[in-house]
C-alpha cells in the first residue's frame, strides 16, 4: 500500500488542514464514519455511497470529485478495497476562500464537486491520473488550490484568532471566549456560518467530542463519570446521548470496538474478524 501526506506549503497552511493519498489500501471494513470538510478525488473508478445513519440503506452514489461539507453529526460512506484516492481537508475557516461561497451551504450534504467547481475540477482528476508520482499529484492539486485561492474571501484575523483560542482555552470558557468577540454574537453567529458552516457553539460541542477522544486515548481505564465532569457535560446521560450523536455508538461500544487508536474522525462500522 502506498499512503503519502503532502508538506503544506505556507502560502496554503492557513487554510489546508492536509492532502493525502493513498493506493491500493485494503480496509478490514466497508463502511466508515467520518466528519470534517473534504474535497475528494476518487482515482480509482469505484462508486461511493453514503448511507442513512440508523438504518445502513444507500442514500446517494458519487464519483469522481466530490466534496463533504460541514456535518453536524457524522457522515457514514463506504470504504473499498484497493482503493486509490486524494483527500483534501480544509482547516475550520479554510473551505470558503475556495468554494467562492458560504460553507453553510454545504452543511450535512455530500454534493458533486462540478456542481461548486465546475468543469475543472473534473479536468485536474484527469491530469491527475496522468502523473503516477504521489508528489507530482499533490504539485498539481497544489497548484489547482493557488489558482483557485481568493483572498477577499479569507477569513479575518479575529475569527481565526477566536477559533485557536477556543481549541485551545478549557472547555469550560466557553461564555468567556465568547464574550472577548471583536463583534456581536449576532455577527458571530454570521461569521461562523459562512466560514465554518456551523455555529460556534455547535462547533465547541464538536471541539469538546474530539477532548474526549483524546482522554479516550491517554487512559487504560475510563470512569465515564470523570469524563463528562471534566468536559463541563451537566451529567453522564447528556454525555452519553452527545457522544452518540457524533460517533454513532456508545462509549462502552466505542471501547469494545478499539476505536481509541484510530483517527479521530474515521470509525469502521463493521470491521471484520
Amino acid at each position: 500500500m502506498i499512503f503519502e501526506q503532502y508538506q503544506i506549503p505556507t502560502t496554503l497552511n492557513k487554510n489546508i488542514e492536509s492532502i493525502l493519498y493513498f493506493k491500493n489500501l485494503v480496509p478490514d471494513h466497508s463502511i466508515e464514519r467520518i466528519g470534517h470538510v473534504f474535497v475528494i478525488f476518487e482515482l480509482d473508478n469505484i462508486l461511493r455511497n453514503t448511507f442513512d445513519n440508523k438504518t445502513l440503506e444507500p442514500l446517494g452514489v458519487f464519483s469522481k470529485v466530490w466534496i463533504s461539507g460541514a456535518h453536524r453529526n457524522f457522515l457514514s460512506i463506504s470504504a473499498h478495497q484497493n482503493s486509490e484516492m486524494l483527500v483534501i481537508q480544509f482547516k475550520p475557516t479554510g473551505a470558503f476562500p475556495f468554494l467562492h461561497s458560504p460553507v453553510q451551504k454545504l452543511n450535512d450534504k455530500v454534493v458533486d464537486a462540478k456542481e461548486v467547481f465546475g468543469q475543472e475540477i473534473l479536468k485536474l482528476r484527469d491530469e491527475l491520473f496522468t502523473v503516477e508520482n504521489p508528489q507530482e499529484k499533490f504539485n498539481l492539486v497544489s497548484s489547482w488550490l493557488e489558482k483557485r485561492f481568493d483572498s477577499k474571501k479569507e477569513a479575518p484575523q479575529y475569527l481565526m484568532t477566536f477559533i485557536e483560542r477556543l481549541q485551545n482555552e478549557p472547555i469550560a470558557n466557553l461564555k468567556k471566549v465568547i464574550g472577548n468577540y471583536p463583534a456581536t454574537q449576532k455577527q458571530l453567529i454570521e461569521h461562523f456560518k459562512k466560514y465554518v458552516g456551523l455555529t460556534p457553539k455547535y462547533y465547541h460541542r464538536i471541539l469538546r467530542f474530539n477532548e474526549i477522544l483524546k482522554k479516550i486515548n491517554q487512559k487504560e481505564k475510563i470512569s465515564w463519570a470523570d469524563v463528562a465532569y471534566s468536559c463541563d457535560y451537566s451529567d453522564q446521560s447528556h454525555f452519553i446521548k452527545e457522544f452518540f450523536l457524533f460517533s454513532g455508538f456508545n462509549p462502552q461500544e466505542f471501547i469494545k470496538m478499539d476505536f481509541s487508536r484510530e483517527q479521530t474522525n474515521f470509525f469502521p462500522i463493521d470491521r471484520k474478524g
